[in-house]
């Protein structure tokens, strides 16, 4: 009996812990040699998994202060929300940088809201393709009003498109897909531009077949979100699962990524700062935003 009355402490003990860190944000910095000598560095602020319900004062507080990180871009890799009342609490967190250059891509919890589903399906669910078949739903969350308040700040929608920026006196070439996660991706709507100083992919989910394509076209960085960072994350072993068929070692931070003996692109996938609403916990996991510095 000593043992169990332990054993259910310990349970209790990790699960408030959990809880707790679902709400303690970071900021996770990292810089990536990808420009040419003599070119400025620029800033990226990469958000993802936001999940914003209407009332966490908490995240909405934290998201405006990102301002102070001075970025030169905004990436947003979407699932910005997880209410169809989200939209106007999104545009207040995000106004703050509303000024700054951006680009942005859906996932899937930009059109469809989250389902109650047992906690243990996404641990032993392996890749994750199997969501339910939310590509042939209608959706039930207002994307639509997010993309109208995105383009009001004059960020650019890579949802399966290209476009150039200027950053810091650079053309920037962008290449972006809807999420593939539930299939609404379209690798034929744009191709790698590498004639620019330096070229940009941006998707929510990493999948395989979008991160193959694009490094082998020659794409020099990616971004990516949707994973959590595992979410749940084992001390001295890292993510258990990506819900897509992503390597866990790549569950979230920098690495290259490229077909063996191919081009090697940088990849970033963001843990992203937000939860179901559902399983709002996190363990070895923070919640965060990314602060990518491009350098010579």
């Amino acid at each position: 009996m000593r043992l169990l009355g332990l054993g259910l402490a310990a349970t209790a003990g990790g699960l408030a812990y959990a809880h707790f860190e679902a709400s303690w944000f970071a900021v996770r910095e990292a810089r990536a040699q990808v420009l040419k000598a003599g070119e400025k560095p620029i800033r990226i602020l990469h958000l993802s998994d936001i999940h914003l319900v209407p009332n966490d004062r908490r995240k909405i507080e934290w998201l405006r202060s990102l301002a102070a990180l001075e970025p030169d871009l905004v990436v947003n890799t979407g699932d910005n929300i997880s209410s169809p009342l989200s939209v106007r609490p999104l545009v207040e967190a995000l106004e703050p940088v509303s000024h700054v250059p951006g680009v942005f891509v859906f996932g899937s919890n930009d059109y469809f809201a989250p389902k109650l589903k047992n906690p243990a399906k996404y641990l032993v669910g392996g890749t994750g393709t199997d969501n339910g078949g939310d590509w042939d739903r209608t959706p039930n969350l207002p994307y639509e009003a997010i993309r109208t308040a995105f383009e009001a700040n004059g960020w650019r929608d890579l949802n399966n498109a290209t476009t150039d920026l200027i950053v810091n006196g650079q053309r920037l070439s962008f290449v972006g897909v809807d999420d593939p996660h539930i299939r609404r991706d379209d690798l034929s709507s744009g191709k790698v531009d590498t004639t620019g100083d330096l070229s940009i992919g941006v998707v929510h989910a990493p999948y395989l077949r979008v991160l193959d394509d694009w490094s082998a076209q020659g794409c020099e960085l990616i971004l990516a979100g949707h994973t959590h960072g595992g979410q749940l994350r084992v001390p001295g072993i890292g993510a258990l699962v990506t819900n897509c068929d992503l390597d866990r070692a790549r569950a979230r931070g920098l690495s290259k990524y490229g077909v063996s003996g191919g081009h090697q692109s940088w990849l970033n996938v963001s843990a992203g700062c937000g939860t179901s609403p559902f399983t709002p916990v996190r363990f070895a996991c923070r919640p965060e935003a990314t602060l990518l510095t491009l350098t010579e």
